[in-house]
C-alpha cells in the first residue's frame, strides 16, 4: 500500500493508495487544491473542512455536468458530443477522473 504526503488549501493530509497509484493521487489532490485556491480568490475567510467541501461541491457540480453532456451524447441529443464520438469518450475519461477524486475525498 503506497502513502503520499498532499498538500491542500496549505494543509498536509497523509493519504493511502494502491501501490503505483501516488503520482496519480498526487495529481488529483492538486486538482482539489486548485479549487481551493479557487474558492479563496472569492474572498471570504473558510476553515479547512469548509474549503474541502465547497472544492468537493465543485467537483461534482463540474461531474454532473459531464455526465449530463456524456448522456447526452450517447443519446445522440443536440446539445451533447453526440456528433464526435472522441470527444465522448474523452468526457467519459475526465468524468471517471473526476469520480475518482470524490472516491478520494470521500476516504480521507
Amino acid at each position: 500500500m503506497g502513502q503520499v504526503t498532499v498538500r491542500i488549501g496549505g494543509y498536509t493530509h497523509p493519504v493511502s493508495c494502491e501501490d503505483g497509484q501516488e503520482g496519480h493521487l498526487i495529481a488529483l489532490a492538486a486538482e482539489v487544491d486548485r479549487r481551493v485556491g479557487s474558492i479563496r480568490a472569492m474572498g471570504g475567510q473558510f476553515g479547512e473542512s469548509r474549503l474541502l467541501l465547497l472544492a468537493a461541491l465543485l467537483l461534482a457540480d463540474e461531474l454532473h455536468d459531464l455526465r449530463v453532456e456524456l448522456s447526452h451524447a450517447r443519446a445522440g441529443q443536440p446539445g451533447g458530443a453526440a456528433t464526435d464520438p472522441k470527444l465522448a469518450e474523452r468526457l467519459a475519461r475526465i468524468a471517471e477522473k473526476i469520480e475518482g477524486i470524490a472516491d478520494g475525498l470521500e476516504r480521507s
